[in-house]
């Protein structure tokens, strides 16, 4: 199995150590007089990844990017039909989420054979 591709970037969070800064999670006691308010980090990332597994036939891919409230991305798969099937979406606060499927190549099935009176079928 081959994975590749594992980016990820996000911004700083917080001014103390340890998990943002709260009581308990790294050098703030929790006290009611501590300075420390509400903050807004500012949401930006990007990451992608892909699988390419030829024992199982597990092939697919993402990518996915965020600034602030704009998301961007896409994913693909192999579908058990032998298709692949291609998402692409967007999200943000005045469009909402939109999403394009699209599907590549054609679809095959085993054809089925009964060349037996007791029910068994065979698959070629």
């Amino acid at each position: 199995m081959t994975i590749k591709g594992t980016r990820a970037s996000a911004g700083y969070i917080g001014g103390y150590a340890g998990y943002g800064g709260y009581g308990g999670y790294g050098g703030n006691d929790g006290y009611a007089g501590d300075d420390h308010g509400d903050y807004y980090a500012y949401p930006k990332y990007a990451f992608d990844y892909s699988v390419k597994d030829p024992h199982t036939g597990d092939h697919k891919t993402q990518w996915e990017t965020r600034d602030g409230d704009v998301v961007k991305g896409a994913y693909s798969l192999a579908e058990p039909d032998g298709t692949t099937r291609i998402v692409e979406y967007t999200a943000d606060k005045h469009n909402g989420f939109n999403a394009v499927v699209k599907r590549i190549g054609h679809a095959h099935h085993p054809q089925v054979y009964n060349n037996h009176d007791d029910g068994y079928y065979g698959y070629h």
